[in-house]
């Protein structure tokens, strides 16, 4: 009788996924099955399943499935390309191994443009090549706050000009997540807060929360820069003392729910050097596990305290840098890159805020030119605002609501990079302009930060000029949010590499004021 409801299951199961499916490109196909629910069906029980493109050049893919709950198992996959797809599972129990399923890979959304990649060496792209420019936030607990909290977080980001936002999978410990009306209802492991977890079995409720969130970030195009692993537990929790067994199991369970999210990034660790029994021989191995069992290969990075990791290693994909120093002046940005020859994402530069720690003390002003000086580098930057509110409510604990005044700077500055090169800005020459990012012969942005000039000489260096270019001059009042044109058309003719012709008209009169920019651009006739 057992024997033969088994074979009933598997028939179902089979006619069930070898119907036709349509699936968009670059979103979810999830193919669902029943398994075997005695025992721990977290511990012991591999599925996996190859999906195949009916053009039998493209690659194979082959995800990992996980345990959901109530006997059910599942299988994600993201296709990266149109056409016929089919699929066969592997497993170590006969329920689950040798099932097959097919399903149309369609057209994409006009608003979905894929995974993010890295492009041009320095910057940024989607999969479908549309350029893209991390503008960060940071909210780290968001999603382990109340519903019609989580809910005003993501009406906020929906209004703000942030596309990126950096968040935790394992949540901190606090006192108010344990007891009173913020205590947390749902942790990643069964069990019970203080660290009676049994880390063996997953909290099923707890992740379907968590990638239902991811999954409301991608609505709103927002990629979800998700960290693995913290610090921060004080011996409470436990999360940040587990053992190699248990995090490689966590990493891999949460690779097979979130990996088919196109807008995932995975952040190996926040301030990973604080977890102190981690070495970076450990960190190497669990970013190999995140490479290996990623298909998508999403973007990988590790964001630092007081030790750097080495972000050279072929595994990370690019810099996730806490060092406010980096974004404090010129030049400095343009270093670090240059010596990863990766990408920079500057993760953390101090926060916006009025609390008592250094580093949540940034005024509005300050936090605007961190980011104009990390752009002008070539680089990229992250947002956060630490503002006590008598809610007892902070942006980059909880969410809620900006109270800060740098956001929507931030926004115009996103407007300003978004509307310039789309191969990205790049650092302009060492002598001439070392406050200046763009291309070459086209475009050129100076910021000039603190300081107030009150002119500025038409010059640029020899690269990328020929005779005969006009360009076009902006000055951009970056604190007021204005761009003011200057009523003359600027000609290489009007400089010599040592004497200025015509130097009356070739020089821009700014008004004595700081956060000031220019903006040139050449004319294109």
């Amino acid at each position: 009788m057992k024997k033969s409801l088994v074979l009933m299951i598997l028939l179902f199961t089979t006619i069930i996924f070898a119907q036709q499916q349509k699936v968009e490109k670059w979103d979810i196909y999830e193919a669902e099955f029943n398994g075997p629910d005695y025992g721990n069906p977290f511990v012991g029980i591999t599925l996996s399943a190859e999906f195949h493109h009916s053009d039998s050049t493209h690659a194979v893919y082959e995800p990992e499935g996980f345990y959901d709950g109530e006997g059910i198992f599942k299988i994600r996959f993201m296709p990266d390309l149109e056409g016929e797809w089919t699929f066969k599972t592997h497993s170590n129990k006969k329920e689950l191994d040798g099932l097959t399923g097919e399903f149309t890979c369609i057209a994409p959304k006009s608003d979905s443009h894929g995974p993010v990649v890295v492009r041009n060496k320095y910057h940024f792209a989607y999969a479908d090549g549309k350029p893209y420019f991390p503008f960060g936030t940071t909210c780290y607990q968001w999603c382990f706050e109340s519903p019609e909290l989580q809910n005003q977080t993501l009406e906020t980001l929906k209004n703000s000009p942030f596309n990126k936002v950096r968040f935790l999978v394992l949540p901190n410990y606090t006192e108010d997540y344990v007891e009173g009306p913020r205590a947390i209802k749902e942790f990643p492991f069964e069990g019970e807060p203080e660290n009676k977890w049994d880390f063996s079995r997953f909290n099923t409720t707890f992740f379907k929360a968590f990638e239902k969130n991811v999954e409301r970030l991608r609505e709103l195009g927002i990629e979800a820069d998700v960290i693995l692993f913290r610090p921060y537990d004080n011996g409470k929790f436990g999360f940040d003392t587990m053992d190699r067994e248990t995090n490689d199991r966590y990493l891999r369970y949460v690779i097979a729910r979130l990996g088919a999210y196109s807008n995932v990034w995975w952040s190996l660790a926040n301030e990973n050097s604080f977890i102190r029994h981690l070495t970076a021989e450990d960190w190497d191995h669990y970013f190999k596990v995140v490479r290996d069992k990623d298909p998508y290969h999403h973007l990988r990075s590790i964001h630092n305290a007081g030790d750097l990791y080495d972000y050279t290693k072929p595994w990370v994909t690019h810099v996730s840098l806490q060092y406010y120093n980096v974004v404090r002046n010129f030049g400095v940005c343009m270093v670090v890159r240059d010596i990863y020859g990766k990408p920079l994402v500057n993760d953390e530069i101090n926060y916006e805020g009025n609390i008592a720690s250094r580093w949540g003390q940034l005024s509005g002003e300050e936090m605007t030119r961190r980011f104009w000086i990390a752009y002008i580098g070539g680089s990229y930057a992250t947002h956060g605002e630490a503002i006590e509110h008598e809610s007892k409510i902070d942006w980059i604990s909880e969410g809620g609501v900006l109270r800060g005044t740098s956001a929507e700077r931030i926004g115009f500055l996103r407007e300003i990079v978004e509307s310039g090169p789309q191969e990205g800005l790049q650092p302009l020459d060492h002598y001439y302009l070392l406050n200046a990012a763009g291309k070459y012969g086209e475009y050129y942005l100076y910021y000039f930060a603190e300081h107030t000039p009150e002119e500025w000489e038409f010059k640029l260096p020899d690269e990328g000029l020929e005779n005969g270019m006009k360009f076009k001059a902006e000055l951009i009042d970056t604190w007021n949010m204005t761009i003011t044109p200057i009523n003359k058309v600027y000609t290489v003719e009007m400089l010599n590499r040592y004497n200025y012709i015509d130097k009356d008209h070739s020089v821009i009169k700014f008004p004595k004021k700081p956060y000031m920019a220019l903006r040139l651009t050449r004319i294109q006739e």
